[in-house]
């Protein structure tokens, strides 16, 4: 009998999850990964202002960018140090976006949770900290 796991919003089939993970993994559209959101889950969303959402878009832009910069120096055979020096700072600006949408989340959606007497948000956080702190 397969373990039952709960995801904070309704019990499902660990097995089944993890099935469903797996095969979202191996989906590759155009080269890059799809989102995988588990059927349960999907009623969590999170309203941002015009201001924020701007703001974060851009950031996603310019790593965009930076992104299509490294594999155009890769394509003209770039200094395999200036390749990785560009990387580097892909990465700290993909930490940047996370400590943004990480302070954001536990000043509205966890605050929040806490305010209403609950512990969801808390739990869920405590569980999303080891994979973002890799």
């Amino acid at each position: 009998m397969a373990e039952k796991k709960s995801c904070g919003c309704a019990e499902t089939d660990t097995t089944d999850t993890e099935k469903e993970t797996e095969k979202a993994e191996e989906q590759v559209t155009g080269g890059a990964q799809e989102m995988f959101i588990p059927d349960c889950c999907r009623h969590k969303s999170r309203e941002r202002s015009e201001k924020e959402y701007k703001e974060l878009l851009n950031r996603l832009n310019r790593i965009e960018g930076q992104v299509r910069g490294v594999k155009r120096m890769l394509e003209n055979n770039a200094y395999c140090p200036d390749i990785i020096t560009q990387v580097s700072a892909i990465n700290a600006a993909l930490n940047s976006f996370n400590k943004v949408i990480l302070s954001d989340h536990i000043r509205t959606c966890v605050t929040d949770d806490i305010k209403e007497g609950g512990t969801q948000k808390v739990d869920e956080l405590l569980k999303l900290l080891p994979k973002v702190m890799k």
